[in-house]
């Protein structure tokens, strides 16, 4: 089937856009084809959907790569990503620098190879005067570790109890600097947070869809943002003048 291209861009475009890239297992099962071929399939999209945010005007994309749980993966399965993370950095850094993209990462790099852990910080060094796009790769990313993180560092920093807010805690996230995401796509047709941006995402709107994260594309992403068009974000308030109680 043909898919119509939408020329028509919404008027509200979000600002910062977080996907979980869900379904390169499947994608490949279908296909008869082991499954870190639908990994390598699901790496190779990301030029698409990293060039049509640049397209579109979003400012900050956040991906969900490898969570703190994904290594509880077979030994193989592990290895094998963690070798895509080495190839893409290695094949794709030049271009994303040429195309002003700021590489930031999500999580801890313990657990990476020293050498892995060096390219990713030579990847943020080089690209941090970059501002077309922010691009964070949350790589060994757990929302629950993350908050745990963060307090870990505030304790660390010698705040009391008192100083403790939404705002000191946004600050120690791996996000910080970051505005929360506005709208959080999963592909692959499950409803599931999976641990992804728990603090960030309180507000964000959610768009799920059936699409396997290497086909999602260009369209997929434009379906999308015109859905969050449509969406009446409230915050948690209601239409109208605010109320004195």
């Amino acid at each position: 089937m043909t898919k119509t291209r939408h020329n028509q861009l919404p008027a509200k475009i979000p600002a910062h856009v977080a996907i979980i890239m869900d379904g390169n297992g499947r994608w490949a099962r279908e296909r008869k084809l082991p499954r870190l071929a639908g990994h390598r399939a699901g790496v190779d999209n990301l030029r698409r959907v990293i060039e049509a945010c640049g397209e579109f005007g979003i400012k900050y994309l956040t991906l969900y790569a490898f969570s703190t749980e994904n290594w509880d993966r077979p030994e193989n399965e592990v290895r094998g990503l963690l070798n895509i993370l080495d190839d893409v950095i290695d094949r794709e850094l030049d271009e994303l620098h040429e195309n002003e993209v700021r590489l930031w990462h999500l999580g801890r790099l313990e657990r990476l190879s020293d050498e892995l852990q060096e390219k990713v910080n030579h990847a943020i060094e080089l690209t941090r005067d970059n501002d077309r796009l922010v691009l964070n790769i949350a790589w060994n990313y757990g929302g629950r570790d993350e908050i745990v993180h963060a307090i870990e560092k505030i304790i660390a920093s010698g705040f009391a109890a008192e100083d403790i807010d939404e705002n000191l805690v946004s600050r120690h996230l791996y996000t910080a600097g970051c505005p929360d995401p506005d709208l959080i796509i999963r592909t692959s047709g499950e409803f599931r947070v999976s641990n992804f941006l728990i603090w960030q995402g309180a507000y964000a709107e959610w768009y799920v869809t059936p699409t396997y994260w290497p086909e999602f594309g260009r369209e997929e992403l434009l379906a999308a943002l015109i859905e969050y068009e449509s969406r009446d974000r409230r915050f948690g308030r209601v239409p109208g003048p605010a109320k004195s109680y």
